[in-house]
């Protein structure tokens, strides 16, 4: 497992340091984000579940080989307690090659608070039908 090289003080900065990674096509960074328990789960659009750090490692190796994947949040809303961020984002992406497709996902990612800072356990993203929103939107609710 990769050493982390700095701890995210809130899910917020992980989530920030997640997307930069995908754009990059960074996958050690990408993996450094993702807590040390392998009981973590990630699902892509129209793919299976992949449960462990072997697995979602592989899958981000095979997108990453196509070069960054760009994403923009156009909705954000955050349920949070001391312990656990839940971010549902309406994401519009853009990957370079399969003509230059555009689209969008609706993704949950799921954050812990570990003693190494917030870490990803859930990252679960899903082509998302009909237009993209028109106004980006955040919201946050604490509780």
């Amino acid at each position: 497992m990769p050493h982390v090289k700095f701890m995210h003080g809130s899910a917020e900065e992980t989530e920030t340091a997640f997307y930069d990674a995908m754009s990059r096509a960074d996958i050690e960074a990408m993996m450094a984000l993702w807590a040390d328990d392998d009981d973590i789960v990630c699902i892509h659009p129209n793919g299976p579940r992949l449960h462990g750090h072997a697995a979602i490692r592989a899958a981000f190796d095979m997108l990453f080989e196509r070069g960054g994947v760009h994403i923009r949040v156009r909705q954000l809303h955050i349920s949070q307690n001391m312990s656990t961020s839940i971010h549902n984002l309406v994401e519009e992406l853009h990957q370079a090659g399969d003509n230059d497709r555009n689209m969008h996902i609706l993704a949950t990612n799921v954050y812990m608070k570990t003693p190494r800072g917030w870490r990803i356990v859930l990252h679960h993203a899903s082509v998302a039908p009909g237009a993209a929103p028109e106004e980006a939107v955040t919201t946050a609710m604490l509780h």
